[in-house]
């Protein structure tokens, strides 16, 4: 048997506009988001063997036990193959960055080279859920329909995030029912973005539609989002996907670092990050 092991990161995702357009008959909701992917992420390892196994460790792990409907194990399940897998956990659950999702996406990347194989049809990849697509992808993209529709974007400028979740997990289905308008408009084509700041105006004049459902379930997000947008240097504070993570948009490396710094200081029981986003 093979012994080869095969590393994959899983970036954060996040969403720096997500409109929510419609809902279709059969309860799916129609997004357009612009989304791109940062620096900071979990790591997965990959051994081959002879069944599938699945071992969590990191500083979240204790929020994400090993079960069965792991994002990980129906991703290996898809590409029908057995390794012994190994997730670094450094994402908070269920917080609105793609944890779950970036790790599936990381878990068909993987499986692909460690088989040498093909990875599985995009009809497939969706089914896993809305946010594998683009995370498999792992690009600055626009992001419509139900996930399932990919579209470049135009460059985007060098930019650094700062990821803070408050350690509250939000459920998704619950801030979809929560929201009182479903049909909101959708983004505008996306111009070219020469600098940062042009990329916060742009993003100024765009919506993050679940996150007045999001903040109704958890109030702490308002705080959150107060306390990036005071820091020196925030050019954007806004809730990613359908929370609890926020992010605020800095122009460099040592501003979002400096303001990281504080946020930890402030409220040592955040799990904040500054990141460089993968543009």
């Amino acid at each position: 048997m093979a012994t080869d092991t095969v590393e994959e990161f899983a970036p954060a995702k996040i969403n720096l506009s997500l409109h929510v357009t419609g809902q279709r008959a059969d309860g799916y909701h129609l997004l357009d988001s612009l989304v791109v992917f940062a620096n900071v992420g979990d790591r997965l390892s990959l051994r081959a063997d002879d069944r599938l196994s699945l071992q969590i460790t990191g500083p979240q792990a204790a929020a994400l036990p090993v079960q069965d409907d792991n994002l990980v194990l129906r991703a290996a399940r898809l590409m029908r193959m057995t390794a012994a897998i190994t997730l670094d956990k450094q994402l908070p659950v269920a917080s609105g960055i793609g944890g779950g999702s970036a790790d599936a996406a990381a878990t068909l990347r993987a499986l692909a080279r460690l088989g040498q194989c093909a990875r599985p049809q995009d009809a497939d990849v969706l089914a896993l859920g809305a946010d594998v697509p683009v995370c498999l992808h792992g690009h600055a993209v626009r992001m419509q329909g139900v996930g399932e529709v990919l579209t470049p974007v135009p460059p985007l400028p060098e930019a650094w995030l700062v990821l803070v979740n408050p350690g509250v997990a939000v459920s998704t289905p619950q801030v979809f029912q929560g929201m009182t308008d479903k049909t909101n408009t959708p983004m505008p084509e996306m111009p070219r973005l020469p600098s940062v700041t042009a990329l916060a105006a742009f993003l100024q004049a765009m919506r993050s539609d679940m996150e007045a459902s999001a903040s109704a379930l958890a109030p702490v997000i308002g705080a959150v989002r107060l306390a990036l947008g005071a820091q020196h240097g925030c050019l954007l504070a806004r809730m990613s996907g359908s929370g609890a993570t926020c992010f605020g948009l800095f122009a460099d490396g040592p501003t979002a670092q400096a303001a990281a710094r504080e946020l930890r200081a402030a409220q040592p029981e955040w799990w904040v990050a500054p990141a460089r986003m993968l543009s």
